[in-house]
Formats: C-alpha cells, sequence, structure tokens
C-alpha cells in the first residue's frame, strides 16, 4: 500500500512537471532537475522499503528459531521433572519400610545409651563402695596382716560373696543384649531377651521400654496384628510409660497396614491431642495429610 501511494504521488508529480515543461524552457530544465531528484528519491525510499522488509525477514527467522529452541528446551525440562518426580516416587514407595526400621534402631540405640550411663554410674557407685569397705577392712587389721578366721590370703580385695548366680541372667544383661540384638537386626533372638526381661523384671522402670520393643519386633517382621497386641499392652499395663506416644503412633502405623483405616485414625489423632510437639506429633500429622484424613475429628 505504501509504495503504491508513493507511486500514485510520483506520477504526479511526473504529470505535474510535464506540463509544466509546456509553458517555458526555463520551466521545463527546473522541472526535468526536479524529475531526477524525485526518481532518485523514490528508488532510495524503495531501496530502504526492501532492507526493512529484508530486516523483517531475518527477524522473522531469528525468532523463530529462538521459540523452537525455547520449546525444545521446555520439553527437555519437563522429561526431567518428570524423571525427577518419579524417581522421588520410587524412594517414598521404598524408604518406607527402612525408615520405620531405622526408627526403631535409632530409639534402640537412643535407649542402650541411657542404659549404659546408668550403668556406669551404678558401677562408679559400686567401686566407691567396694574401696570404703577396703579402707574400713584395713584400718581394722593391725599391720596389714588378717586375723585367723579373717579374710583368706588368696582373697582379692574387694572380691564379692554374692554366692552362685541365679537361674536368670541380670535385668542389665537381659535389657542391653535385647537392646543389641534389636538394633542388629536379630529380631528372634531379641524378642526372647525382651520377654524373659519381663518375665523376671516386670516390675522395673524399663519394663515398658521392653514390652515397646516386642511390638517393634512384630512390625519390623509385618506381623502387624501381633504388633497391635504388644503396642496395647504398653498402653494398657505402663500408663505412664514414656513410650506411651511412639505405642500410639505405631499402632496407628500397623492398622493403617491392616487396612483398618478408622481405628487407625483414632490413634494417629490421639498422638496429636496428648503429645503436642514431640517427634510422634509430627509423624501422626503427617501421616494424617498423607490418607487425607482431618488432624481432628469434625463436630
Amino acid at each position: 500500500m505504501r509504495l503504491r501511494n508513493v507511486a500514485i504521488f510520483t506520477a504526479a508529480a511526473i504529470s505535474g512537471l510535464l506540463v509544466g515543461s509546456a509553458l517555458g524552457p526555463h520551466t521545463a530544465s527546473a522541472v526535468s532537475r526536479e524529475i531526477i531528484d524525485l526518481q532518485h528519491d523514490v528508488t532510495a525510499i524503495l531501496q530502504a522499503q526492501k532492507d526493512l522488509a529484508t530486516q523483517m525477514t531475518q527477524d522473522h527467522t531469528v525468532m523463530k528459531t529462538l521459540v523452537e529452541q525455547s520449546n525444545d528446551n521446555v520439553g527437555k525440562l519437563n522429561a526431567t521433572i518428570s524423571s525427577v518426580q518419579k524417581s522421588v516416587q520410587d524412594v517414598q514407595a521404598n524408604s518406607g519400610a527402612r525408615l520405620d526400621t531405622m526408627s526403631t534402631q535409632v530409639q534402640g540405640l537412643s535407649d542402650n545409651l541411657e542404659e549404659i550411663k546408668s550403668r556406669l554410674g551404678k558401677l562408679n557407685q559400686q567401686l566407691v563402695d567396694l574401696q570404703n569397705t577396703a579402707q574400713g577392712i584395713d584400718a581394722k587389721l593391725p599391720g596389714g596382716s588378717a586375723p585367723a578366721g579373717g579374710v583368706p590370703s588368696n582373697t582379692q580385695p574387694g572380691a564379692s560373696n554374692l554366692g552362685p548366680a541365679g537361674p536368670a541372667p541380670s535385668a542389665d544383661t537381659l535389657y542391653s543384649n535385647g537392646l543389641r540384638d534389636i538394633t542388629s537386626g536379630k529380631y528372634d533372638l531379641a524378642r526372647s531377651e525382651f520377654q524373659d526381661y519381663l518375665k523376671y523384671y516386670g516390675d522395673t522402670d524399663l519394663a515398658s521400654n521392653a514390652q515397646f520393643y516386642l511390638g517393634e519386633i512384630a512390625y519390623s517382621q509385618k506381623q502387624f496384628d501381633q504388633s497391635v497386641v504388644e503396642y496395647d499392652k504398653v498402653l494398657t499395663n505402663y500408663p505412664k510409660s514414656f513410650k506411651l506416644g511412639p505405642a500410639h503412633l505405631k499402632k496407628g502405623l500397623a492398622l493403617l497396614e491392616l487396612g483398618q483405616k478408622q481405628a487407625a485414625v483414632k490413634e494417629l489423632r490421639e498422638v496429636v491431642k496428648r503429645f503436642p510437639g514431640s517427634d510422634e506429633d509430627r509423624r501422626a500429622r503427617a501421616k494424617l495429610k498423607e490418607i487425607g484424613a482431618p488432624i481432628t475429628a469434625s463436630r
């Protein structure tokens, strides 16, 4: 359209100049020069128009190339994101059981550390008592020799005269062995040790821990019915145990494995209600969100 207007304008100008040339020789010469100048201007305009069209074509080609490259990059990025999402889903699917096992092992190691500290304290106290006893005996013995009927010369200082060992191992031995075996995956042996602990030392402070670990062993072996029974014993027999939160949580998870979603949701909500801010609370909330259950029951 622009070229057409320029051509029409040029034609009109030339026509006018031709008419003017008929008016006289001086006018014709001036018109001729103007025609030449006008032709040069038209040629320059046409060349500029051509250059502009060429530049637009080149810019369009560059833009097209950039768009195609961007689309390729977006496609590759989408493929990468899909691959990463699939990998994450696979990891989540395969890591659930591992996380439960690791949680059990970490709890066992923590309890084992506390038990070791307790035993060291007891051993230190026993050492102090033995030293005090030995010093008392030395003070009563003139010249360092024992009187007739006293301590035999081959008896080591501080030796205990406790008599023959009882039929069951000590509470410390049973509990420590049980923790060691559960953290190393020797579940059958650990079960036997914790059962013996409850049999002989069921009224001690660590009895609820031993009962809880029986539930953990059953859960780790995918014996979810049995694990619910063992966790229930913690909740029923040891109402003041610090394992109540973990027992409620793991009972809820075991019920989910058994397909008893309603009962599982009840246990998980009990954790949120009774143990706010705890690690069990966070895990219970995450599981409720995962299964699409509200944190609290609707009224």
